[in-house]
This record gives structure tokens, C-alpha cells and sequence, in this order.
């Protein structure tokens, strides 16, 4: 059994405790006997009331359970909607306000564009999620599906031209829309210059033209009379045509231009949560070391790319020349927020005066606030908030209360490492079923400090499922986003971050595009996030966030954003719609499928989680299309199997043979891993496939539906077994 080290009244695993007080307090005015001090009074005072908040959770579960069960499926809506009023779990609506969020970044409060989330125990990803501020647009066409092979454009290892035309007709085509000339078009372009303040494109019929409109033209790189850069901007995202006529590729172009470089991923989120497998002290001091690396500008990976080794560290800002003559720079990373875990986890990481395990939440709030104070007081080279706040993501809180207690532990955390009131901005994501009907309360508790709201397909639906698991079997997983409450959901998110006045100071953001091959299809759909009102939206690589850019040249967010402002609409009775089916009659094909189809999803994620301690991947769907996925993915499919096994669409026999038939098809997958352990060797023996099959046969009675007390628990065993075959 692990010796803890005593600090205050606490006890601290020693692998933490040495981290906090020789890498994480040092530079940060910060004494370590006060620190750990204030640490244990904060958990004394907070601990009981982040247990009280998780049983009233489990209260009204009960509560919604017994009242369908009375009901039997058969309820008129209002009485339905009076009974959640009743208990409270439907709070009633909150005057108009407006949030008073002060110090956001522009990146935030006035850019509209992607954003990364990436998980923080991998260096390299997080690395470059960082750095994907900026990406070269000819490279994310050329090595994507965006650009279609025919016509012998196929991507191959050799340079294939005929593929390169195609990528320079396209980005062409964005700089006409997006920097129209006056007369002609850029593809007619054979040479870039900046003449008395003012872009001169001389063509190659021999005129000149110019910008159609000037205020695109920013700064430049290089001499006025023979750039090697160009700075442009278009509804508030910067891009750079790049130009050397030495280049490869510039030699092969009129114009000399060799590439565009897009501004892509302003922010990213730095997960702690949903993609990261932290279950002890050890996962838990890597996860803030990589924070801690970010935040001092000090985190590198080595690797190697085919025969090359290269060393990643963070990009610098990039330096340009004003019109006017004067240098300036613009950040050369994405700002950073860090996703900390919600309320609902202990961990043992460290024990309270009891020798209770502490609330993994209130650990997050206190160690990556306290990491992320070295970057407002300047102790690294790069700077992450020019605004002076830390940009805190907090997941899967229900309803205002909880909310509240956020806004608490956020005060109790800005006192005791010494910031500012509202330092730590809150960004509050809407993917529980009771936030998103109390979404207007919510805000409202945290109104000085939000940043930040968005939507979840995954985890919502997750949450749809879970509170009205006895109010039927719902409908199949694909049929979910064109139903009446995700749409209401998706639409009122939105309608009400306008409302509570987060345009200009906070972001409203939509989730993932989850296939990081299919950029061909994403840029066909993702566009219509931007049109339905949001200003940011997730992808799932610095690729996606450079080709997601051009949305956002193609769309201005505010002028949709004001347009909607003009008709704010109640959603909440849309939202209440329970996605049951009334009259199932799926055939054994139909629910085969679906089993197939989730059991397949649950296998190939818990085997890296439990086994491999990854907690993100790209996990071949059953169709062998790679999806990058987390916990989200998890909860939405075991909780979709657990409904359909507890209303009779299958039964136990046919989920666990289903089970061990897609567990061979989910090692067959993985054949190519040298760290994969099959799992259809020994069923009985695989913790993973165990922790699978209790992922759907428990799920009714976990928390909420979420898979993290599962999924902690055998990690851990899977951890103890490795270490006792070792031994």
C-alpha cells in the first residue's frame, strides 16, 4: 500500500506531492506550507457539498424512474412537465441578463474560427495542437480527400503535379473569394508587391489590379517591392500568401507563390477529461506536467518521421511588417483552455483528514489553475492569455446548482493561490440534459466569469437516455440527430447564449467532426454549424482545423448571430421530447445491426482505455472507418444497449455473443499493434472485454449513464495485474 506524505491536514501520494512542491509552486509567489493549508481547508469546505450536489443528481434519477414506472409510457406532456417542475429538476426560467465577463481574449470574445481539443498526457498532439494556429492549406488539400483523384490525381509517395494543379486551382479559388481583385482573378497573378500602403498584383496580360477591397491587406514579409509574405484578413481570420519563386513549388508558379497559410485553430482545448485515461497519482502528475509545459513554454517531443528524428516544441509568434513600417507580431500558438474533469470522480491521489478520496474536480480546478498562473506572471517566452485569465472548461454539470458550485470552487481557488476575482473564466459545457432545459440559469450563475458554452452530440444523448431509461426503448442511434429534442437542444443553445449577450465576449461552440479521413464530407456539412450561429466548432486535427478555416471565410458568424439575436425562441418543451420509440417493430436484422454496431464501438474503445491507458484514438468503426473517439462515444452506446436490453428489444445471451463476435473483429483491427493483448483468446480473462460487457449490463445503475466509475476501476486492476505478473 502506497506511504502518503502528510501536508496540512492531507495526505498526498509522494509522486504528487514532489511534483506540486519542486516543479509546479516554484515561481509562483506561492509558499508550500500555506498552499497545502488552504488546499485542505478548501476540501473540508467543499468536499460535503460536491457529495450533497451528486446525491440530489441520483434523488431525482429516482424519482423521473418511479414516475415513468407509474406511468408505463402513457403521460400527457404537461403533466409530465409539471411533475419535473415539482421536484426540481425543471427550474423555473430566469429573468433576462446579460453576462459582465470581463478581460476574454480577441480569440474568444471577437474571432470566430476552429478549435482543437486534444488530450494533454500526449505530448506530441498536444504539441501540435498547439501549434495549429497557422497550417499550410496546400498541404492539408494535397494529402486529403478534399481533392478528388481523378483524372490521375491520385495521392501517391512521389509528388504527383496533376494532384498539385488541382490544389493550386482551389486555393486560388479561396483567395477570389475571400480577397477579391478589383479586375481579373489571383490565378492570373505573376507577381505580388505592396506599392504606397496598397497590394499591386501585376498579371500576366501585363495590367495591374489591386485588392477590391484595401482593409484585407494587414502586413507583409520581406520588401515591400519583393515580398515573401503577404498578411490578409477576412471577416477576422488572418491568412498569409506565401511567396519564393526558389521553392519547389513557388518556382513552378507565375506568381512565385509556394503556399497559403491559414489562420486555423485560435483556441484549443487541453483535455484532463473525456479523451485523457488518468485513474491514480502517477496518470494524474503526467497530465499536469504536459500543462505545466504548455504553460512555461518548456514541453518538447522527440520522435521520428520515417528516417528523420525531430524534436517539437512550440512554435514562436510570427513577425510581420505594418503598412505603415512598423514590426508587430501576431501569436504563432492557439490559446489554450484546459478541460478540467466534472464533479462526479474521487481519486486517491490524495486523501482528506479522513482518508477519504478527494474530489478529482476540485483537484483539476486547484493544480491547473495554479500551473497556469506561470503564464500570467510571464515565466515562459511565449505568452498563452494576453488578457490575463486562465480559460477553465468544465464538463458535465447538471443544472444551476452545479454550476454555482463552480463558481465557488473558482472563487475559493482565485483566494487561495492569490488572483484576481474572475481570473479563472469558466467555460460551461451544455451536454447534460439538465443544463440544456436550465441553460439560462446556469449562465446566470456564473455570469462574471463564462467564456465559453457549446454542445455535445455524444454525451447528451448519453444523458437523454440515461434520465428516461424507463420511459421506453429509444430509437436507433442514427435516427437521434434529425429527432425533435436534439434539434431544439442544438438550436436553444445557441438562441440563449445570444440572449445572455456572450457575443463579443464569449464563445459559443458546437462539437466534433469525429472522421479525420473524410475532410471531404466534413467540409461539406461543418459548414452548417457556423450557419446555424456558433463561432467556434471542434476537429479533431490541426489538418481539419486548417480546411474548417475556410468556412469561416465563407460565412460571417456575427452577421448570422445578429440575425438570430432578432428571434430568441423558448426551446424547452422541444428539448422535454423523449426519443422513444412508440411502436418498435424493428426486425432481428434492424436490432442485430444496432447491437452489432455499438457492441463493435464499446470493444474498440475500452481495449486502448483499460489496457493501454488511451483514452483517444482513431478506433475503426465496424465499416472500418476511423473515428476519433473518447469517453462520449463510450457512454452514448453502452447506454443505448443497456435501454434496448432493459425493455426486451434483445436479451443478455444475444448482447454478450454479440459481444465476443465483435471482440474477434475488434483484434483482428488491432493485429498490427505490438502492445495489443486479444481480448477472443480468453474472454474470462480480459479485463477489457469484462469491462465491456459490465458497461452495458451495469449501465442502467451507473451514475448518470457516464462510464468513468468502470472504467477507473478496472484500468486499476488491469494496472495491478501487470505489476503482480512482474513481480
Amino acid at each position: 500500500m502506497e506511504q502518503y506524505v502528510k501536508a496540512g491536514n492531507l495526505q498526498v501520494s509522494p509522486v504528487l506531492y514532489q511534483f506540486i512542491n519542486s516543479e509546479a509552486l516554484p515561481g509562483s509567489g506561492l509558499n508550500s506550507e500555506r498552499f497545502w493549508s488552504d488546499f485542505g481547508t478548501l476540501i473540508d469546505d467543499l468536499a460535503p457539498k460536491n457529495k450533497e450536489l451528486l446525491a440530489k443528481r441520483d434523488e431525482l434519477q429516482q424519482l423521473i424512474n418511479e414516475w415513468h414506472k407509474e406511468n408505463d409510457g402513457h403521460f400527457e406532456f404537461e403533466a409530465y412537465k409539471n411533475f419535473l417542475q415539482k421536484i426540481g429538476y425543471l427550474e423555473t426560467q430566469v429573468e433576462d441578463f446579460q453576462i459582465t465577463t470581463q478581460g476574454v481574449d480577441d480569440e474568444i470574445a471577437m474571432q470566430a474560427g476552429p478549435q482543437l481539443v486534444v488530450p494533454v498526457n500526449n505530448a506530441r498532439y498536444a504539441l501540435n495542437a498547439a501549434n495549429a494556429r497557422w497550417g499550410s492549406l496546400y498541404d492539408a488539400l494535397y494529402g486529403t480527400d478534399t481533392i478528388d483523384d481523378e483524372g490521375g490525381a491520385a495521392h501517391s509517395a512521389e509528388y504527383n503535379p496533376i494532384r498539385g494543379e488541382k490544389v493550386i486551382a482551389y486555393a486560388r479559388n479561396f483567395l477570389d473569394q475571400s480577397a477579391p481583385l478589383i479586375a481579373f482573378s489571383h490565378k492570373d497573378a505573376a507577381r505580388y508587391s505592396i506599392v504606397g500602403g496598397q497590394l499591386s498584383v501585376s498579371l500576366s496580360n501585363g495590367q495591374t489590379t489591386g485588392l477590391k477591397d484595401a482593409a484585407n491587406l494587414i502586413a507583409f514579409q520581406g520588401q515591400p517591392e519583393d515580398p515573401t509574405a503577404i498578411l490578409l484578413k477576412n471577416n477576422g481570420l488572418h491568412f498569409e500568401i506565401q511567396l519564393d519563386r526558389n521553392h519547389p513549388i513557388g518556382n513552378m508558379d507565375q506568381a512565385g507563390m509556394k503556399d497559403i497559410l491559414m489562420e486555423a485553430a485560435l483556441t484549443t482545448i487541453i483535455d484532463c477529461e473525456d479523451s485523457v485515461a488518468a485513474v491514480d497519482a502517477e496518470d494524474k502528475v503526467l497530465v499536469y506536467r504536459n500543462w505545466l509545459g504548455l504553460m512555461k513554454g518548456t514541453l518538447s517531443a522527440a520522435f521520428q518521421k520515417g528516417n528523420k528524428s525531430v524534436r517539437r516544441t512550440l512554435n514562436p509568434d510570427r513577425i510581420y511588417t505594418s503598412l505603415s513600417g512598423e514590426e508587430f507580431s501576431l501569436p504563432g500558438r492557439s490559446l489554450l483552455f484546459v478541460r478540467n474533469v466534472g464533479h462526479l470522480m474521487t481519486i486517491d491521489a490524495i486523501l482528506d483528514q479522513n482518508g477519504q478520496e478527494i474530489p478529482e474536480g476540485i483537484l483539476d480546478a486547484v493544480v491547473t489553475s495554479l500551473i497556469a498562473k506561470h503564464d500570467l506572471l510571464r515565466n515562459s517566452p511565449y505568452c498563452n492569455s494576453s488578457a490575463g485569465s486562465i480559460y477553465i472548461v468544465k464538463p458535465k454539470m447538471h443544472g444551476s446548482e452545479e454550476a454555482a458550485f463552480a463558481n465557488e470552487l473558482f472563487n475559493r481557488v482565485e483566494d487561495m493561490l492569490g488572483l484576481e476575482r474572475n481570473t479563472l473564466k469558466i467555460g460551461v459545457m451544455d451536454e447534460e440534459r439538465r443544463t440544456s432545459l436550465n441553460l439560462k440559469a446556469s449562465i446566470r450563475a456564473v455570469k462574471e466569469r463564462i467564456a465559453f458554452i457549446n454542445t455535445g452530440f455524444l454525451d447528451r444523448t448519453g444523458d437523454e437516455m440515461h434520465t428516461s431509461m424507463e420511459a421506453g426503448p429509444v430509437i436507433r442511434k442514427n435516427n437521434m440527430k434529425s429527432s425533435t429534442w436534439l434539434q431544439a437542444y442544438e438550436k436553444s443553445n445557441v438562441s440563449i447564449g445570444l440572449a445572455c449577450g456572450l457575443q463579443g465576449r464569449a464563445q459559443i461552440g458546437k462539437g466534433m467532426w469525429a472522421m479525420p479521413d473524410l475532410m471531404k464530407e466534413m467540409m461539406k456539412q461543418k459548414i452548417g454549424q457556423l450557419e446555424a450561429g456558433c463561432n467556434t466548432a471542434w476537429v479533431p486535427s490541426p489538418t481539419a482545423a486548417t480546411l474548417h478555416a475556410l468556412h469561416y471565410h465563407q460565412v460571417d458568424v456575427k452577421v448570422i448571430q445578429n440575425h438570430l439575436k432578432e428571434t430568441i425562441k423558448d426551446f424547452r418543451d422541444d428539448i422535454l421530447d423523449i426519443p422513444v420509440a412508440k411502436n418498435p417493430e424493428w426486425n432481428h436484422e434492424e436490432i442485430q445491426q444496432e447491437l452489432d454496431n455499438n457492441a463493435q464501438g464499446i470493444l474498440g474503445y475500452v481495449v486502448r482505455w483499460v489496457e493501454q491507458g488511451i483514452g483517444c484514438s482513431k478506433v475503426p468503426d465496424i465499416n472500418n472507418v476511423g473515428l476519433m473517439e473518447d469517453r462520449a462515444t463510450l457512454r452514448i452506446s453502452s447506454q443505448h444497449m443497456a435501454n434496448w436490453l432493459h425493455h426486451g428489444i434483445c436479451t443478455e445471451e444475444q448482447i454478450v455473443e454479440t459481444m465476443k463476435r465483435m471482440a474477434k473483429i475488434v483484434d483482428e483491427q488491432n493485429a498490427g499493434d505490438p502492445a495489443y493483448r486479444p481480448m477472443a483468446v480468453n474472454f474470462d480473462s480480459s479485463v477489457a472485454f469484462q469491462a465491456a460487457c459490465e458497461l452495458v449490463f451495469k449501465g442502467y445503475e451507473q451514475p448518470s449513464g457516464y462510464t468513468e466509475p468502470i472504467l477507473h476501476r478496472r484500468r486499476k486492476e488491469f494496472k495491478a495485474k501487470v505489476t503482480a505478473q512482474k513481480a
